[in-house]
């Protein structure tokens, strides 16, 4: 299996006051031009908010933004009019289209832990939309849960692409099939072996053929499967 595998401690480290987090991929005050995304994904920062804080009212465009929260619940207010809590096992997805405004806040005694992505959309200067939903696969383990795609999927993204979750179990198996031309693999929580690479907590792997995945460990990821860019 031919693949690239991004390790973990190659991420950018970036802990200000009560924002601890970590770039898959150069972003805000961490740049490294080897690490620019994959494909269409621009971002994956995982982001450990301090109680009480967090991203006051800011503008986005043109960028379909994914929220997973994996633990805690953060609160969303945007400029579209939706005043929402995300809570661990949901997903939040906005389309920033022609541009809006929004604010994701931790109101919570304790920390909030969660996943932000940004994949560039395909469409440009789009109404701008907001949706939402709740699959958790800690739930439902053992198999992939598709969080956001095109047809079929639960919440629509106007891009080639999808993005699939699973937890597997110790000891299970679970097969990737390459139905596009780039999978990148990142794994959240655990260790699984995927061919003959072992992938750590944080480390994503990026590869263009089937594959399965065995689990070292009870382990958390999320699937990419992109377009060529």
């Amino acid at each position: 299996m031919q693949s690239y595998l991004h390790r973990s401690e190659e991420r950018g480290h970036v802990k200000e006051g009560w924002l601890d987090t970590y770039h898959s991929f150069s972003f805000g005050s961490w740049y490294n031009p080897k690490y620019m995304g994959v494909s269409v994904l621009r971002v994956i920062n995982d982001d450990t908010i301090a109680a009480h804080k967090g991203f006051g009212t800011h503008p986005h465009d043109n960028m379909e933004i994914l929220t997973c929260v994996l633990k805690g619940t953060i609160s969303h207010k945007d400029t579209m009019g939706n005043q929402t809590q995300i809570a661990a096992g949901e997903w939040q997805l906005m389309s920033a289209g022609t541009g809006i405004q929004h604010s994701e806040i931790n109101q919570g005694d304790e920390a909030v832990h969660m996943l932000q992505i940004w994949i560039h959309p395909n469409i440009r200067n789009a109404e701008p939309s907001y949706q939402q939903i709740q699959r958790d696969p800690k739930q439902q383990p053992n198999q992939w849960h598709l969080i956001v795609g095109t047809e079929n999927a639960p919440m629509k993204i106007r891009q080639d692409a999808e993005v699939k979750a699973a937890y597997l179990n110790q000891g299970q198996q679970l097969d990737v099939k390459a139905t596009r031309q780039l999978n990148y693999i990142h794994v959240i929580s655990g260790q699984v072996r995927m061919g003959d690479q072992l992938v750590n907590a944080g480390d994503a792997l990026l590869f263009a053929e089937d594959c399965q995945i065995e689990a070292q460990q009870d382990s958390q990821m999320i699937w990419f499967d992109l377009p060529q860019a």
